[in-house]
């Protein structure tokens, strides 16, 4: 019998995969209680700042090969770039099989337009950002470019990149300045470009709430984070919802008896060993 819930969207991101401050095996409990139409990734989900502590469990591989199982059994998954995985932003537009890799996304959900990104690229200067909205669907993309080309910089002079952990660490007051402003300046863009859903994570603050301004308004959403909160999106019957580990976890989902048995050889082999796709047929 098939307890597992059928879920139209589920949104994803800030799982850090390679650090210590990651709870692979909640996520993975997470994961085996839906059967997702589309799973987003929307950005921070593999922590390529971190890869030289080498530090990379099996429950963390186990995710991975989770995520792969999902795309070879049919779930569309999109990896939306991040901060922490922004090395993927080579790879953009890339597709294999049911996986493809972007930097946004636009859906048309039940005749509403929803706009995904990770916001990392706000943190150039959030109180500037709201020009980009004049420049409509672009403005994301040259706002990415800008960023790296800061980082790269900043990089350059022997500085660190601009972190938001080392900022909320600053002061509490900041931090909720800043989260303050993120939401803002998603929305006022989201209204500026007629969206009626924006999706982000990078805040690692889980919300949903109707954002409203002379242009319109717009329902903002953010999937929180799987380092302290534990949190995800779901969309299903027209309506979204904010899923909490604590407070919605089915006891009887865990993690896959096939992944407990493999050991981390046979992980590695798994999601490095890409089938092409069942039933497709070329153009």
């Amino acid at each position: 019998m098939n307890l597992k819930r059928k879920v139209e969207i589920a949104v994803i991101s800030d799982v850090h995969l390679g650090t210590f401050g990651c709870h692979a095996k909640q996520l993975l409990t997470y994961l085996n209680s839906i059967e997702p139409k589309k799973l987003i990734l929307n950005g921070d989900i593999v922590d390529i700042w971190q890869f030289k502590k080498r530090y990379f469990p099996k429950s963390h591989l186990s995710v991975i090969k989770k995520i792969m199982d999902f795309a070879s059994n049919g779930t569309e998954v999109i990896y939306i770039t991040g901060n922490h995985d922004e090395m993927l932003r080579k790879f953009t537009d890339t597709e294999i099989g049911n996986i493809s890799i972007v930097n946004k996304l636009v859906l048309d959900l039940d005749g509403k337009k929803a706009w995904f990104f990770h916001g990392d690229v706000f943190d150039i200067s959030i109180q500037n950002a709201k020009w980009l909205a004049k420049l409509g669907s672009w403005g994301y993309d040259i706002l990415i470019l800008l960023n790296r080309f800061v980082n790269w910089c900043l990089e350059k002079m022997g500085k660190e990149r601009y972190s938001l952990s080392k900022k909320i660490k600053n002061s509490v007051k900041g931090a909720v300045k800043y989260i303050s402003d993120f939401e803002s300046v998603a929305t006022d863009l989201a209204i500026e470009n007629e969206y009626d859903y924006v999706v982000c994570g990078h805040i690692h603050q889980p919300k949903m709430l109707v954002k409203e301004n002379k242009n319109g308004k717009t329902t903002y959403l953010n999937s929180g984070d799987w380092v302290e909160n534990f949190t995800a999106l779901e969309y299903q019957f027209k309506r979204w919802k904010i899923y909490n580990y604590g407070n919605d976890k089915l006891s009887p989902f865990f993690a896959d008896e096939e992944l407990k048995e493999m050991d981390v050889k046979d992980l590695i082999a798994a999601i490095t060993i890409v089938e092409p796709p069942k039933n497709k047929v070329k153009e």
